[in-house]
């Protein structure tokens, strides 16, 4: 078998492929899980947000006072209630921060899309890369479905949308550390 010549990347995924076909399996297990409970995966994910942005919001307040007298202080101080008082509103509005959140991943699926297009041409033409490409894709069609739907389908497809982008993922990072087994 001709074997494409090899880059400084492909010996990193080589080397991670063990790790990469573990993560793989992780999420695609917990995509199915996403699926198979799309309104617990919906409130879970809203209020996981809800509680960390709570908790950095608080942090980054008490830390904001160490810097007190300097420019960023104002800034660093507004950020940690904003993100204090969107942590309580996720946690007290759950159904509400879904709405909001359903928003927001479609963002991010926009963004972790790209990336994985890129990812995919970097790793190309080895074995594999097709995978990532097929991910890449599904990310951003499911963006796509989510600003197109929005706000309607905040209450459960947030968590079948979520369940399916880790299924691909994790069957991407399956096929990329199979390709580069050592």
């Amino acid at each position: 078998m001709n074997q494409p010549t090899q880059l400084p990347f492909h010996d990193k995924l080589r080397n991670a492929s063990p790790r990469l076909f573990w993560l793989g399996l992780v999420l695609v297990l917990l995509g199915l899980a996403a699926i198979a409970f799309p309104e617990f995966s919906t409130l879970a994910a809203t209020l996981l947000v809800g509680w960390v942005m709570l908790i950095a919001g608080i942090a980054i307040f008490i830390s904001s006072f160490w810097i007190h007298g300097t420019g960023p202080f104002f800034a660093a101080n507004l950020f940690g209630l904003l993100s204090g008082v969107a942590g309580i509103f996720l946690l007290f509005n759950p159904l509400a921060g879904a709405v909001t959140l359903t928003l927001i991943v479609g963002i991010m699926f926009i963004f972790q899309g790209a990336a994985e297009l890129i990812f995919a041409l970097e790793a190309r033409p080895a074995a594999g890369w097709v995978g990532m490409l097929v991910s890449g894709l599904a990310s951003i069609v499911l963006a796509i479905i989510i600003v197109s739907g929005w706000p309607g389908i905040s209450s459960i497809v947030l968590g079948i949308l979520l369940g399916i982008n880790f299924l691909t993922t994790g069957f991407a990072y399956i096929f990329v550390s199979r390709a580069f087994k050592s």
